[in-house]
């Protein structure tokens, strides 16, 4: 079973006509993953790989049926087409843009918890169930069909983390890249929470960073909730305090939270194993399931 997307999930890609757009739709088509619209302003009537382009989201989804999209749209112009995907009937909003105002995102958060719609992002590399769909600019070989659900704030340690996974025999169910931003969409504990439901996920691995208290935050849920065995990585273990590392939410405050230490202290706690590398982390999770 999958988590997100499958191979019925029928896809807008907003910005498809763009150098990015372009070029991941190609990708996304060549992975099987149900692309039947695209969405771009002024476009509307032309074709990119066969994929009809529309000018507004609501007249892509009303002529194709899509109930996904997946934006590759300047930062800019993001947090508009973030609104217009969120104003239609989609179940699924994937922002791969990396750069997004914060004040912007503020609001595009305000707006969701007016909707249904789930929003995956931004500044992330989107969702793949393997085999089934990928929405978003994952390197699809690396992946393969199975039973361990992955979370990440790291596009990069996804790919990490799966390709080990994937070269012990784990398959998986779906992952998801959070991304790293202050703001985003889907939380920890949102995507934990949905691998939580799926019968079919056996064990998750989640990928966290210094910076922000979201791990913190997750590993109360995976005490209080989670029934399902979780495996955890910390990113940014050398990290020198109050520097920025990478993603914007990359951080540590001071506060006391949101360091390494205090993460991995509090997976612990929660009885979450946390692998000092990637490949430690797939050793973990072959462990539980044998």
């Amino acid at each position: 079973m999958s988590v997100l997307v499958d191979e019925e999930t029928r896809v807008v890609v907003q910005g498809i006509t763009g150098g990015e757009g372009r070029f991941h739709t190609e990708q996304m088509l060549d992975y099987g993953t149900n692309v039947v619209a695209g969405a771009v302003p002024g476009k509307g009537g032309q074709e990119v790989e066969g994929v009809p382009v529309y000018d507004t989201v609501e007249a892509a989804v009303e002529a194709e049926d899509a109930d996904a999209s997946v934006v590759f749209v300047p930062p800019a112009f993001a947090a508009d087409a973030l609104y217009e995907a969120l104003d239609t009937a989609l179940d699924l909003v994937v922002a791969i843009t990396e750069g997004i105002p914060t004040q912007d995102m503020a609001g595009v958060k305000k707006r969701l918890g007016e909707v249904d719609t789930r929003l995956v992002g931004p500044n992330c590399p989107g969702v793949i169930t393997p085999g089934e769909a990928k929405l978003g600019i994952l390197p699809g070989d690396i992946f393969a069909a199975g039973d361990v659900g992955l979370v990440s704030r790291s596009g990069t340690l996804t790919y990490q983390v799966v390709d080990n996974l994937t070269a012990r025999g784990l398959g998986q169910s779906t992952a998801v890249g959070i991304g790293g931003d202050p703001i985003i969409g889907t939380s920890f504990v949102d995507a934990l929470s949905a691998f939580e439901d799926d019968p079919d996920t056996e064990a998750v691995v989640m990928c966290g960073e210094i910076g922000g208290e979201d791990e913190e935050r997750a590993a109360e849920y995976v005490a209080a909730e989670m029934e399902t065995p979780v495996v955890g990585f910390i990113a940014g273990r050398t990290a020198p305090p109050g520097k920025r590392m990478g993603h914007a939410g990359a951080i540590v405050s001071g506060s006391g939270t949101g360091t390494a230490e205090s993460k991995i202290s509090a997976l612990n706690d929660a009885g979450v194993p946390v692998g000092d590398t990637p490949e430690e982390v797939a050793g973990t999770v072959a462990d539980l399931l044998s």
